[in-house]
């Protein structure tokens, strides 16, 4: 059972890795196209084995507290998308030479002779952005489409569902690609490429390589990134069908094959007749919600996207102005005493903190959480002439601390020591009492919430409220 497509499964052996919201719905529906299904799980607690009696009941077999022996007979594994290549599983599969499936490989493999194609995106940030824009945009052109993937409804239910789509916008993360052999999308692009989920990959070349999978096989174009030039690489590296191209995306002046901004209108010198002179203008920076500079490489990629499946130029403008980010992505929350408080929680990582901090001149930077390894000496020396004074919060706080005192020993600190609820409204008041007007306040973390909050959102919301009571006070 290698990667060509499986239609028959009627008394296959197949092992699904894992009770995760991939791994269950899964395992249900390869057990009611006949296959033989064993789902085998780590973990033995309580809510395993409610899970596990619920399929039990279904006739499939579990096994919990041992995720690593390969069940005997076993023809496929199905893995959940957060299992580390390196678990005993997988070595005892290489050595069987079992092939290993993620759950985007098997929604892959599932999909129907007239299926809709996907339009994919990867990228270390802006994955869920840009691929909702691209739905808004697919919309707007009268499409059938769906957010999917990461985000959104599930892969497999956009393709066994009842809904017939003309086209899907697919957000896939690194951990999906590794597990996805036979996937090829109509088109892809990466959006960026930066030091992030080392610890399950084993290096940065190899975090790289399963992002570049996206390319592989793709019909119409390799989108790229024209300021990443690992992006470009990867593009350079794909097995690609005759005729595909490489289509690059730029916040300057666009060259031949690619799209970018001129005078505040985003335009296309790639989906065009002669695109050496000529140049076709899809919308205005104003149209894109908000217009940071990330966000509007994220408008471009999803437009090149958009543009390769031949939506026209209106439909791109029209999307983009329905579009609505979602909630702590860059988020203005309130303007008070001429200060904009801006939450920008999702921003778990450098990279994506570099990206926020760029789209503001005077900041008052609240900071800290979990630095999950990261080291933040670049983003604190491509900001520091930015900032106008900084709040650090979470338990890795002194490491940034660290980075300002080498970096930018000038901007004003305040150093946060506690982890209770009240901290983010303390943050809040120390950034308003050194913030002058015209100065944004933005939570930009760059570090995960879990030292202090159950995730990103429950800190962003915290940060707003925070925010709301210094309005109500003014």
């Amino acid at each position: 059972m290698g990667s060509g497509q499986v239609t028959d499964w009627q008394g296959k052996n197949v092992t699904v890795a894992g009770l995760g919201v991939s791994g269950i719905p899964a395992a249900k529906v390869l057990h009611a196209r006949g296959a033989n299904v064993t789902v085998v799980n780590d973990g033995d607690d309580a809510r395993a084995r409610a899970q596990a009696e619920e399929l039990q009941a279904l006739g499939i077999a579990v096994r919990l507290g041992d995720g690593d022996t390969l069940p005997d007979g076993t023809e496929l594994i199905v893995t959940s998308p957060g299992w580390k290549p390196d678990k005993p599983l997988f070595a005892a599969a290489r050595e069987a030479g079992v092939p290993v499936w993620g759950d985007v490989e098997l929604a892959w493999q599932l999909r129907g002779p007239d299926a809709a194609p996907w339009l994919a995106v990867t990228g270390t940030n802006g994955k869920t952005t840009t691929v909702q824009m691209l739905a808004s945009i697919l919309k707007a052109a009268g499409l059938r489409t769906a957010a999917v993937g990461n985000i959104g409804i599930s892969l497999l239910d956009a393709v066994l569902g009842e809904e017939q789509y003309d086209v899907l916008a697919v957000e896939l993360s690194s951990y999906q690609l590794h597990w996805a052999p036979s996937l090829r999308a109509y088109s892809a692009a990466v959006l960026n490429l930066a030091p992030d989920h080392l610890d399950w990959h084993g290096s940065m070349e190899a975090y790289a390589r399963d992002k570049g999978r996206i390319y592989e096989g793709n019909r119409v174009a390799c989108v790229y990134n024209v300021a990443d030039k690992a992006t470009e690489d990867l593009v350079r590296e794909a097995d690609v069908e005759e005729g595909c191209r490489a289509i690059g995306f730029t916040l300057g002046t666009p060259a031949p094959s690619q799209l970018g901004v001129v005078e505040g209108i985003l335009v296309d010198r790639a989906f065009v007749e002669n695109r050496q002179k000529n140049a076709q203008e899809l919308a205005e920076v104003a149209d894109v919600n908000p217009p940071a500079p990330h966000n509007i490489a994220n408008a471009l990629a999803a437009a090149a996207l958009a543009r390769a499946y031949g939506v026209p130029p209106k439909a791109v403008r029209d999307g983009l102005r329905a579009f609505t980010p979602d909630a702590h992505r860059i988020a203005h929350v309130a303007d008070v005493d001429g200060v904009a408080y801006v939450d920008d929680s999702k921003a778990t990582n450098t990279h994506a903190a570099e990206a926020s901090l760029a789209a503001y001149e005077s900041i008052v930077w609240i900071a800290g959480g979990l630095a999950k390894g990261a080291v933040f000496e670049e983003l604190v020396a491509k900001s520091a002439q930015r900032l106008r004074a900084a709040v650090l919060i979470g338990a890795d706080r002194g490491l940034i601390r660290e980075a300002l005192a080498r970096h930018a020993p000038e901007v004003p600190v305040v150093d946060l020591d506690r982890t209770d609820t009240g901290a983010m409204l303390a943050a809040v008041q120390e950034a308003k009492r050194l913030a002058q007007p015209g100065d944004t306040v933005l939570l930009a973390p760059a570090c995960a919430s879990m030292d202090m909050f159950a995730n990103y959102n429950q800190r962003g919301d915290a940060f707003a409220e925070a925010v709301r009571e210094l309005g109500a006070g003014a």
